[in-house]
Formats: C-alpha cells, structure tokens, sequence
C-alpha cells in the first residue's frame, strides 16, 4: 500500500553538508557520509542528496563522491546536481543511486526528461522544480541555478508538463520557505497534487512534525522532504541529526 514517505535533503556544497535560507548563505553542518550512516541508523524512507554547486559551475556531477555515498547509504538515493545527459544518468545508476534529479538542464531544455527517461527508466527520474513568489501576490515562477535565474515559467503548467514527458517523481521546493522551518506551502503543494498524477515529494519549511502532519492532511500521499528540521536541534540551532522515530512516523501517516 502506498503511504507517505519522510525523506531527508542534504544540501552538499563544496565537498561539506550545508543549510541554506532562501537559497543563500550555506552553512557548513557536517560531513555528508558520516550524515548518511546517522540516517541509515535511524532508517529514513529515501535520501536526497543535492549538489548545488555542480549546476552554476557548470561541472560534471561528482561521480566520486555519488560512489561513496552509494556505497554507504542503505536506503534509497536520490541524487542531483550537474546532471545534463541521459549518459550522465545512466553512469550515476550504475553506481547504485536509485534515483537520479534534473532541474536547471530540463528547465532549459524539457527533452532531456524523455531522454532520461529512455535511459534509466521513468522511475528512477526526478524533477526538482525550484519555486519562487512573484512580487505583489501575482502567482509563482519556476527558477534555475540555485535560485538566481528566473525561468518565466509558471510551477503547476511546468509540472504537467515534466510529467507528460516522463518524469517519474517530481520535488517541490519552496525557494521562499528554504530554512524557514515555518511549515510547507501548503495551498502550493496541494494545487500540485491535484494537477499530476505522479509522486511528488514537498520541500522548503519543515520546522516540526506537526508541519508534516499538516502537508499529509492537504495533500494526501505525498511526500515531504526536510533538511533544517532534521539537522538543526533548538532554538540557537544546534546541528544534531534527527529522523522521526517508527512510532512517530506511523502517528503522522495517520492524520
């Protein structure tokens, strides 16, 4: 039976495990393998790992570290950052990554969706669509290259279309609630739900389990995603790796 599924972002920039607010001022929390073994402790549904350093350098994905990160992790991966290639999908699969993200390079380009797809299996694609608030209440736009380059396409007309095109998961991150921990975009995300009919993970503003509870209660069997809330401990934001215990889990899938 499907259900909701509870899935740790980690942000890499530089080599290091870091957090953002708004997409800017990374904070270094720690190193992403020694992350990776505290998650596979406490038995996280998924992983997500982004590299946002990958995609604005114009680099190639990091295939050393995606090993050893594969390597490690024993539960699902996912990872993004630098991918413009089915070739380079492909190469990530064959390292053990389950699932592999595009973003900026199927903004600019939505072929390469299908061509993934092609490659890998629609499964194992992921499309992270980066949102961003338009000034004065007039809606949301799609953006690129962590947040600095706006796409002029709108978030819910993009979607539809990834997925006619292939895309097997979509994630939604809010660039507007990133750090906050003040909950999810919940009228957003909820809209999303209605218009595709794939898996969708939402990400950007989880501060508590209660604010998951509530994105379940919206939008039904979705995922969410968190990365300040599983990492920070506090008011003065300690960095203590957290993941909701099985009993706590099973509490909120039953909102």
């Amino acid at each position: 039976m499907l259900r909701p599924r509870i899935t740790p972002c980690l942000l890499v920039h530089k080599g290091g495990l870091v957090k953002t607010v708004g997409f800017s001022t990374p904070k270094y929390v720690g190193d992403p393998i020694n992350a990776v073994k505290i998650f596979n402790e406490k038995e996280a549904d998924e992983l997500v790992v982004l590299d946002i350093d990958a995609t604005v350098n114009g680099s190639e994905p990091d295939y050393d570290m995606i090993r050893n990160l594969a390597n490690e992790s024993r539960m699902p991966l996912c990872y993004g950052g630098g991918v413009k290639t089915a070739e380079q999908a492909s190469r990530i699969v064959s390292l053990g990554v389950e699932k592999v993200a595009v973003s900026s390079a199927a903004v600019e380009d939505p072929s390469l969706i299908s061509e993934v797809a092609a490659q890998i299996g629609r499964q194992s694609v992921v499309v992270v669509i980066d949102t961003h608030k338009k000034s004065f209440g007039r809606g949301y736009e799609v953006y690129t290259h962590n947040g600095t380059r706006g796409a002029k396409k709108e978030p819910i007309t993009f979607a539809k279309e990834v997925a006619q095109l292939g895309a097997g998961e979509i994630i939604f991150n809010s660039i507007d609630n990133d750090g906050q921990m003040a909950g999810y975009d919940l009228s957003l995300a909820a809209k999303l739900r209605d218009s595709v009919d794939i898996p969708i993970t939402i990400l950007g503003g989880a501060g508590s389990l209660d604010h998951m509870a509530a994105l379940f209660e919206a939008c039904g069997i979705v995922g969410a995603s968190a990365g300040s809330f599983f990492v920070f401990k506090g008011p003065y934001k300690a960095v203590l790796i957290t993941y909701p215990s099985q009993q706590q889990k099973a509490s909120l899938i039953n909102v």
